[in-house]
């Protein structure tokens, strides 16, 4: 009988739909019994009886290829692969899906929200009432900053979208591949990164993690931006130094930040002490209906597999290639 290792925590919690399929086809499971993102050697202890792996973050690498003899897929609840061996993969014949759309809507509209605290310091706002006292903030409207947006695919173009319920406000965009569509549904200003650093209000990442995004922010970027700039990362850690973000807004440099992606997670790092650094727990896809799709597709593919029925969300041979690149 085929089994599956639920890595993803939590799982089925809202919509009991994907523990259903997997029961509805007399496949073995098991849901992480750790309740928690797995680690490497925590992960290697627990896959070698399991033909697919319904993934979430935890590193899938080569050791834990290794322990995994019986591995044939590996089924992504969202979207990035940074925490996947590709090429690893790909020797091995082990099949790879991920849910790239599921997530986005939700993604999006959390980067507004933290776009909206930071300019009108409501995070601040509310340890300040907690603690008894009544003290207002003077903070700037959506309409009237230079947002500039780094990487512009479904999430990125998803908080563009959003942003035009703002009265437009000026809008600076990158990405490695313009999209020319954009700028006929948009009023945005294609620019390089400098320019962003140096112009805009608010940045906001929406990269993948590469080789090429790891460390794209670090001191000299967070330096060459304006002195109240807001930055926000809903993408992946690592792609600010956490360490270089913590050390420039200590020495005062910066409005704010709006963390929800970190190098090691749980995270129980030094920006905590940063009262005007808003930290979430890698919440961008959790909400209730992004999740349950997620969790329903990647579930789904999982089964089409290990029943002989074709795939609908192989990761494409692009994602193969920019691990290969190096990149």
């Amino acid at each position: 009988m085929s089994k599956i290792l639920v890595t993803t925590v939590p799982f089925s919690d809202k919509n009991t739909l994907p523990l259903e399929i997997i029961k509805n086809n007399n496949i073995e499971y098991l849901i992480n019994p750790l309740n928690k993102k797995l680690t490497e050697d925590e992960l290697v202890d627990m896959v070698s009886d399991f033909d697919v792996i319904v993934a979430g973050t935890e590193p899938i690498t080569k050791k834990v290829m290794d322990a995994a003899t019986n591995l044939k897929m590996i089924s992504r609840v969202g979207i990035g692969l940074d925490s996947v061996d590709l090429l690893e993969a790909e020797k091995r014949n082990i099949i790879v899906s991920y849910t790239p759309d599921a997530p986005a809507p939700a993604v999006a509209e959390l980067t507004i929200g933290l776009m909206l605290s930071l300019l009108r310091s409501v995070q601040i706002s509310n340890v300040e009432m907690h603690n008894g006292r009544w003290k207002r903030f003077l903070g700037k409207r959506l309409s009237e900053s230079t947002i500039g947006i780094i990487g512009a695919g479904r999430i990125g173009s998803g908080v563009l979208r959003h942003l035009q319920g703002f009265k437009s406000p000026k809008i600076l965009l990158n990405d490695i591949n313009q999209n020319s569509s954009l700028n006929e549904k948009y009023n945005i200003q294609w620019a390089d990164k400098e320019t962003i650093y140096e112009q805009a209000d608010i940045i906001t990442i929406h990269t993948p993690l590469t080789k090429k995004t790891k460390n794209m922010i670090t001191k000299s970027q967070l330096l060459g931006m304006k002195e109240d700039a807001l930055v926000i990362n809903t993408a992946r850690g690592g792609i600010i130094n956490e360490q270089d973000l913590y050390d420039v807004m200590q020495a005062g440099h910066l409005g704010g930040a709006a963390i929800d992606v970190f190098d090691f997670e749980p995270y129980d790092g030094k920006l905590r002490e940063i009262e005007r650094c808003i930290l979430t727990a890698h919440m961008g896809s959790m909400s209730i209906d992004c999740r349950i799709r997620m969790e329903i597709e990647a579930t789904e593919e999982a089964v089409r597999f290990l029943t002989n029925q074709s795939l609908k969300s192989q990761v494409p041979e692009e994602e193969y290639a920019v691990q290969r690149r190096g990149l």
